[in-house]
Protein backbone atom coordinates (compact mmCIF):
# COMPACT_ATOMS: atom_id res chain seq x y z
CA UNK A 1 0.00 0.00 0.00
CA UNK A 2 1.60 3.11 -1.06
CA UNK A 3 0.39 6.88 -0.99
CA UNK A 4 0.49 8.42 -4.66
CA UNK A 5 2.39 11.95 -4.20
CA UNK A 6 1.12 12.78 -8.43
CA UNK A 7 -1.38 12.95 -11.08
CA UNK A 8 -0.75 10.20 -13.38
CA UNK A 9 0.00 11.18 -16.94
CA UNK A 10 -1.76 9.12 -19.43
CA UNK A 11 -0.65 11.40 -22.45
CA UNK A 12 0.37 8.98 -25.22
CA UNK A 13 2.13 10.66 -27.61
CA UNK A 14 4.41 9.36 -30.77
CA UNK A 15 6.54 12.17 -32.39
CA UNK A 16 8.55 11.09 -35.52
CA UNK A 17 11.11 13.50 -36.35
CA UNK A 18 12.67 14.19 -39.95
CA UNK A 19 16.48 14.37 -39.36
CA UNK A 20 18.25 16.23 -41.60
CA UNK A 21 22.08 15.75 -40.30
CA UNK A 22 24.78 16.86 -43.23
CA UNK A 23 27.26 14.83 -41.79
CA UNK A 24 29.68 15.68 -38.51
CA UNK A 25 31.95 18.16 -39.44
CA UNK A 26 34.20 17.15 -36.43
CA UNK A 27 35.74 13.69 -36.31
CA UNK A 28 33.82 11.03 -33.95
CA UNK A 29 35.37 10.85 -30.64
CA UNK A 30 34.82 8.55 -28.12
CA UNK A 31 32.88 10.79 -25.72
CA UNK A 32 30.25 11.19 -29.03
CA UNK A 33 30.54 7.90 -30.36
CA UNK A 34 28.99 7.45 -33.68
CA UNK A 35 25.85 4.97 -33.08
CA UNK A 36 24.03 5.27 -36.59
CA UNK A 37 24.63 5.63 -40.40
CA UNK A 38 22.56 6.27 -42.63
CA UNK A 39 23.41 6.28 -46.27
CA UNK A 40 26.97 6.85 -45.37
CA UNK A 41 26.60 9.73 -42.66
CA UNK A 42 27.50 8.78 -39.18
CA UNK A 43 25.26 10.14 -36.62
CA UNK A 44 26.66 10.92 -33.07
CA UNK A 45 24.69 10.25 -29.49
CA UNK A 46 25.41 14.09 -29.20
CA UNK A 47 23.68 14.85 -32.74
CA UNK A 48 20.67 12.85 -31.39
CA UNK A 49 20.64 15.08 -27.82
CA UNK A 50 20.87 17.91 -30.05
CA UNK A 51 17.91 17.58 -32.11
CA UNK A 52 15.86 16.21 -29.51
CA UNK A 53 16.82 16.59 -26.10
CA UNK A 54 14.46 14.80 -24.46
CA UNK A 55 14.61 11.42 -26.30
CA UNK A 56 17.30 9.77 -24.03
CA UNK A 57 16.27 11.41 -21.13
CA UNK A 58 14.02 9.47 -19.51
CA UNK A 59 15.99 5.88 -20.47
CA UNK A 60 19.12 7.99 -18.91
CA UNK A 61 17.49 8.08 -15.49
CA UNK A 62 16.10 4.91 -14.87
CA UNK A 63 19.25 3.83 -16.01
CA UNK A 64 20.63 6.03 -12.97
CA UNK A 65 18.02 4.81 -10.68
CA UNK A 66 19.01 1.40 -11.24
CA UNK A 67 22.93 2.41 -10.66
CA UNK A 68 22.24 4.12 -7.04
CA UNK A 69 20.15 1.07 -6.03
CA UNK A 70 23.27 -1.00 -6.52
CA UNK A 71 25.67 1.41 -5.44
CA UNK A 72 23.64 1.85 -2.10
CA UNK A 73 23.10 -2.41 -1.90
CA UNK A 74 27.02 -2.57 -2.60
CA UNK A 75 27.82 -0.16 0.21
CA UNK A 76 25.09 -1.85 2.65
CA UNK A 77 26.91 -5.36 1.58
CA UNK A 78 30.74 -3.94 2.35
CA UNK A 79 29.96 -1.98 5.99
CA UNK A 80 28.13 -4.93 6.88
CA UNK A 81 31.43 -7.28 5.75
CA UNK A 82 34.04 -4.80 7.59
CA UNK A 83 32.02 -4.73 10.97
CA UNK A 84 31.93 -8.41 10.75
CA UNK A 85 35.85 -8.65 10.21
CA UNK A 86 36.46 -6.31 13.00
CA UNK A 87 34.14 -8.45 15.12
CA UNK A 88 35.49 -11.28 13.88
CA UNK A 89 31.96 -13.05 13.33
CA UNK A 90 29.58 -13.80 10.17
CA UNK A 91 27.50 -10.93 8.77
CA UNK A 92 24.26 -13.11 9.67
CA UNK A 93 25.86 -13.37 13.33
CA UNK A 94 26.43 -9.46 13.40
CA UNK A 95 23.04 -8.62 12.36
CA UNK A 96 21.63 -11.30 15.32
CA UNK A 97 23.65 -9.57 17.47
CA UNK A 98 23.51 -5.96 16.72
CA UNK A 99 20.33 -5.61 14.54
CA UNK A 100 17.79 -8.19 16.07
CA UNK A 101 18.47 -9.30 19.24
CA UNK A 102 16.21 -6.87 21.47
CA UNK A 103 13.06 -7.36 18.65
CA UNK A 104 9.84 -7.81 20.47
CA UNK A 105 7.92 -11.08 21.02
CA UNK A 106 5.43 -12.01 18.16
CA UNK A 107 1.84 -10.11 19.23
CA UNK A 108 -0.79 -11.87 21.28
CA UNK A 109 -3.82 -13.23 19.34
CA UNK A 110 -5.96 -10.74 20.55
CA UNK A 111 -3.64 -8.06 18.79
CA UNK A 112 -3.37 -10.34 15.91
CA UNK A 113 -7.04 -10.22 15.71
CA UNK A 114 -7.42 -6.54 15.37
CA UNK A 115 -4.58 -6.95 12.45
CA UNK A 116 -6.74 -9.05 10.88
CA UNK A 117 -9.65 -7.06 11.37
CA UNK A 118 -7.92 -4.53 9.27
CA UNK A 119 -7.34 -7.02 6.46
CA UNK A 120 -9.32 -7.08 2.83
CA UNK A 121 -9.49 -11.35 3.37
CA UNK A 122 -12.30 -13.54 3.40
CA UNK A 123 -10.17 -16.22 5.19
CA UNK A 124 -10.92 -17.10 8.84
CA UNK A 125 -8.30 -15.95 11.10
CA UNK A 126 -6.51 -19.25 11.65
CA UNK A 127 -5.98 -19.82 8.11
CA UNK A 128 -3.69 -16.23 7.84
CA UNK A 129 -2.65 -15.94 11.55
CA UNK A 130 0.89 -17.59 10.21
CA UNK A 131 1.00 -15.06 7.37
CA UNK A 132 0.21 -12.13 9.59
CA UNK A 133 3.04 -13.32 12.25
CA UNK A 134 5.48 -13.62 9.75
CA UNK A 135 4.62 -9.97 7.98
CA UNK A 136 5.17 -8.38 11.25
CA UNK A 137 8.11 -10.40 11.66
CA UNK A 138 9.83 -9.55 8.20
CA UNK A 139 8.82 -5.75 9.18
CA UNK A 140 10.25 -5.08 11.96
CA UNK A 141 13.47 -6.65 11.03
CA UNK A 142 13.53 -4.62 8.31
CA UNK A 143 12.97 -1.41 10.39
CA UNK A 144 15.77 -2.77 12.80
CA UNK A 145 17.95 -3.32 10.25
CA UNK A 146 17.75 0.11 8.85
CA UNK A 147 18.34 1.18 12.10
CA UNK A 148 21.61 -0.61 12.32
CA UNK A 149 22.73 0.06 8.61
CA UNK A 150 22.14 4.00 9.44
CA UNK A 151 24.55 3.97 12.76
CA UNK A 152 27.17 2.41 10.44
CA UNK A 153 27.03 4.91 7.70
CA UNK A 154 26.80 7.68 10.24
CA UNK A 155 30.53 6.24 11.54
CA UNK A 156 31.33 5.73 7.61
CA UNK A 157 32.66 8.16 5.22
CA UNK A 158 30.69 7.48 1.66
CA UNK A 159 30.88 9.97 -0.49
CA UNK A 160 28.34 9.41 -3.69
CA UNK A 161 30.37 10.40 -6.90
CA UNK A 162 27.44 8.91 -9.39
CA UNK A 163 26.55 11.94 -11.12
CA UNK A 164 22.82 12.23 -11.87
CA UNK A 165 21.57 12.66 -15.73
CA UNK A 166 20.50 16.52 -16.35
CA UNK A 167 17.78 17.23 -18.96
CA UNK A 168 17.94 20.33 -20.99
CA UNK A 169 15.16 22.29 -20.94
CA UNK A 170 13.84 25.22 -23.08
CA UNK A 171 12.51 28.51 -21.18
CA UNK A 172 10.58 29.41 -24.17
CA UNK A 173 7.12 30.63 -23.00
CA UNK A 174 8.25 29.95 -19.86
CA UNK A 175 7.33 31.91 -16.58
CA UNK A 176 10.26 32.61 -13.96
CA UNK A 177 9.53 34.17 -10.57
CA UNK A 178 13.23 34.32 -8.17
CA UNK A 179 16.02 36.39 -8.85
CA UNK A 180 17.84 36.60 -11.61
CA UNK A 181 20.76 33.95 -12.60
CA UNK A 182 20.12 32.06 -9.40
CA UNK A 183 22.55 29.05 -8.91
CA UNK A 184 19.68 26.96 -8.52
CA UNK A 185 16.68 26.54 -10.99
CA UNK A 186 13.01 24.88 -10.21
CA UNK A 187 11.43 23.67 -13.18
CA UNK A 188 7.85 22.65 -12.35
CA UNK A 189 5.67 20.92 -14.67
CA UNK A 190 2.18 21.02 -13.23
CA UNK A 191 -1.51 21.64 -13.75
CA UNK A 192 -3.76 23.38 -12.19
CA UNK A 193 -6.31 20.97 -11.24
CA UNK A 194 -4.39 18.24 -10.06
CA UNK A 195 -4.76 17.96 -6.08
CA UNK A 196 -1.18 16.75 -5.70
CA UNK A 197 0.09 19.97 -7.76
CA UNK A 198 -1.82 22.05 -5.30
CA UNK A 199 -0.13 20.40 -2.10
CA UNK A 200 3.17 20.98 -3.68
CA UNK A 201 2.13 24.09 -4.57
CA UNK A 202 2.45 25.16 -0.33
CA UNK A 203 5.48 23.48 -0.49
CA UNK A 204 6.89 25.61 -3.20
CA UNK A 205 6.20 29.16 -1.45
CA UNK A 206 8.00 27.46 1.40
CA UNK A 207 10.80 27.12 -0.76
CA UNK A 208 11.12 29.99 -2.92
CA UNK A 209 10.74 32.12 1.09
CA UNK A 210 13.37 29.82 2.69
CA UNK A 211 16.13 30.49 -0.24
CA UNK A 212 14.75 33.53 -2.03
CA UNK A 213 18.18 35.01 -2.98
CA UNK A 214 19.45 31.16 -4.49
CA UNK A 215 16.47 29.43 -5.82
CA UNK A 216 14.18 30.89 -8.86
CA UNK A 217 11.02 28.88 -10.31
CA UNK A 218 9.57 28.05 -13.43
CA UNK A 219 6.27 26.76 -14.31
CA UNK A 220 5.26 24.77 -16.94
CA UNK A 221 1.72 23.24 -18.28
CA UNK A 222 0.85 19.93 -18.05
CA UNK A 223 -3.01 19.78 -18.74
CA UNK A 224 -3.96 16.02 -17.82
CA UNK A 225 -6.59 14.85 -20.13
CA UNK A 226 -8.62 13.62 -17.20
CA UNK A 227 -8.55 17.21 -15.80
CA UNK A 228 -11.42 19.00 -18.66
CA UNK A 229 -10.58 22.37 -16.77
CA UNK A 230 -7.21 22.33 -17.11
CA UNK A 231 -6.34 23.38 -20.23
CA UNK A 232 -8.05 26.60 -20.17
CA UNK A 233 -6.84 27.39 -16.67
CA UNK A 234 -3.09 27.09 -18.11
CA UNK A 235 -4.38 29.34 -20.98
CA UNK A 236 -5.84 31.85 -18.72
CA UNK A 237 -2.70 32.28 -16.57
CA UNK A 238 -0.54 33.06 -20.19
CA UNK A 239 -3.13 35.53 -20.88
CA UNK A 240 -3.12 37.44 -17.27
CA UNK A 241 1.30 37.10 -18.33
CA UNK A 242 0.25 38.80 -21.34
CA UNK A 243 -1.15 41.44 -19.11
CA UNK A 244 2.07 41.35 -16.51
CA UNK A 245 0.23 39.09 -14.13
CA UNK A 246 1.10 35.43 -14.68
CA UNK A 247 2.23 34.65 -11.14
CA UNK A 248 -0.33 36.83 -9.28
CA UNK A 249 -2.96 34.98 -11.59
CA UNK A 250 -0.94 31.27 -10.78
CA UNK A 251 -1.39 31.57 -7.05
CA UNK A 252 -4.90 33.03 -7.58
CA UNK A 253 -5.60 29.61 -9.13
CA UNK A 254 -3.71 27.93 -6.89
CA UNK A 255 -5.71 29.53 -3.91
CA UNK A 256 -9.44 29.81 -4.90
CA UNK A 257 -9.95 26.38 -7.19
CA UNK A 258 -12.29 28.38 -9.53
CA UNK A 259 -11.05 26.78 -12.71
CA UNK A 260 -14.40 27.33 -14.98
CA UNK A 261 -14.24 29.69 -17.71
CA UNK A 262 -16.72 32.12 -16.01
CA UNK A 263 -14.63 32.10 -12.74
CA UNK A 264 -11.25 32.20 -14.81
CA UNK A 265 -12.71 35.66 -16.12
CA UNK A 266 -13.39 36.69 -12.41
CA UNK A 267 -10.20 35.96 -11.30
CA UNK A 268 -9.07 38.44 -13.89
CA UNK A 269 -10.92 40.65 -12.63
CA UNK A 270 -9.73 40.38 -9.23
CA UNK A 271 -6.53 41.68 -9.88
CA UNK A 272 -7.78 44.49 -12.01
CA UNK A 273 -6.73 42.97 -15.63
CA UNK A 274 -8.30 44.54 -17.95
CA UNK A 275 -10.85 42.13 -18.32
CA UNK A 276 -12.21 43.44 -21.71
CA UNK A 277 -8.19 42.29 -23.44
CA UNK A 278 -8.42 39.11 -21.12
CA UNK A 279 -11.65 37.74 -22.54
CA UNK A 280 -10.85 38.03 -25.81
CA UNK A 281 -7.50 36.60 -24.85
CA UNK A 282 -9.23 33.39 -23.31
CA UNK A 283 -11.87 32.73 -25.76
CA UNK A 284 -9.72 32.92 -28.65
CA UNK A 285 -7.37 30.74 -27.87
CA UNK A 286 -4.62 32.92 -27.92
CA UNK A 287 -2.18 31.19 -25.52
CA UNK A 288 -3.35 27.44 -26.56
CA UNK A 289 -0.15 27.14 -28.29
CA UNK A 290 2.34 27.95 -26.00
CA UNK A 291 0.50 25.68 -23.39
CA UNK A 292 0.32 22.39 -26.16
CA UNK A 293 3.78 22.96 -26.85
CA UNK A 294 4.62 22.80 -22.76
CA UNK A 295 2.52 19.92 -22.84
CA UNK A 296 4.26 18.51 -25.36
CA UNK A 297 7.45 18.80 -23.80
CA UNK A 298 6.11 17.20 -20.46
CA UNK A 299 5.30 14.44 -22.83
CA UNK A 300 9.11 13.81 -24.33
CA UNK A 301 10.55 13.59 -20.84
CA UNK A 302 8.06 10.92 -20.32
CA UNK A 303 6.78 12.09 -17.16
CA UNK A 304 4.42 9.70 -15.21
CA UNK A 305 2.44 12.28 -13.80
CA UNK A 306 2.46 15.87 -12.42
CA UNK A 307 3.81 17.44 -10.40
CA UNK A 308 7.24 16.49 -11.75
CA UNK A 309 10.04 18.88 -11.27
CA UNK A 310 13.52 19.15 -12.68
CA UNK A 311 15.96 21.06 -10.36
CA UNK A 312 19.19 22.41 -12.49
CA UNK A 313 18.06 19.84 -14.62
CA UNK A 314 17.71 16.94 -12.40
CA UNK A 315 14.55 14.76 -12.22
CA UNK A 316 12.15 14.86 -9.09
CA UNK A 317 9.02 13.00 -9.24
CA UNK A 318 5.84 13.68 -7.21
CA UNK A 319 5.28 16.07 -4.39
CA UNK A 320 8.59 16.41 -2.21
CA UNK A 321 8.54 17.47 1.53
CA UNK A 322 10.61 20.90 2.70
CA UNK A 323 12.99 19.05 4.41
CA UNK A 324 13.67 17.17 0.63
CA UNK A 325 13.58 20.28 -1.10
CA UNK A 326 16.11 21.69 1.56
CA UNK A 327 18.84 18.45 0.75
CA UNK A 328 18.86 18.63 -2.71
CA UNK A 329 19.11 22.13 -2.72
CA UNK A 330 21.63 22.37 -0.58
CA UNK A 331 23.75 19.73 -2.76
CA UNK A 332 23.10 21.99 -6.09
CA UNK A 333 24.33 24.67 -4.29
CA UNK A 334 27.78 23.21 -2.74
CA UNK A 335 27.97 22.06 -6.51
CA UNK A 336 27.77 25.07 -7.73
CA UNK A 337 30.13 26.54 -5.32
CA UNK A 338 32.43 23.59 -6.36
CA UNK A 339 32.38 24.60 -9.94
CA UNK A 340 32.70 28.06 -9.06
CA UNK A 341 36.05 27.21 -7.62
CA UNK A 342 37.51 25.43 -9.66
CA UNK A 343 36.72 27.93 -12.53
CA UNK A 344 38.43 30.61 -10.26
CA UNK A 345 41.22 28.96 -9.97
CA UNK A 346 41.31 28.04 -13.63
CA UNK A 347 41.65 31.90 -14.62
CA UNK A 348 43.72 32.30 -12.16
CA UNK A 349 46.29 30.17 -13.22
CA UNK A 350 46.67 31.40 -16.63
Amino acid sequence: MFKRTYTPLVVVSFTFSLFCFAGSTEPVTASDPAVLVIDGTRITIGELDRENPSTLFHARNVYYEAEKKAIASFVDGYLLANEAKKENVTVDELLEKHAYSNLPKDPSDESLRIYYEGLDTTQPFEAVRGQIIDHIRQSRRQKALAVYMQSLKSQAKVEMLLEAPRAQISFKDTPVRGIANAPVTIVEYADFECPYCQKAQLVMEKVLAEYKDKVDIAYKDVPLPMHSHAQKAAEAAHCAGAQGKYWEYHDLLYKDKQLEVDDLKAEARKLNLDGAAFDKCLDSGQQAQVVKDSLAEGTGFQLEGTPAFFINGRFLNGIQTFSQWQKVIDEELATAATRRAADNASVASR
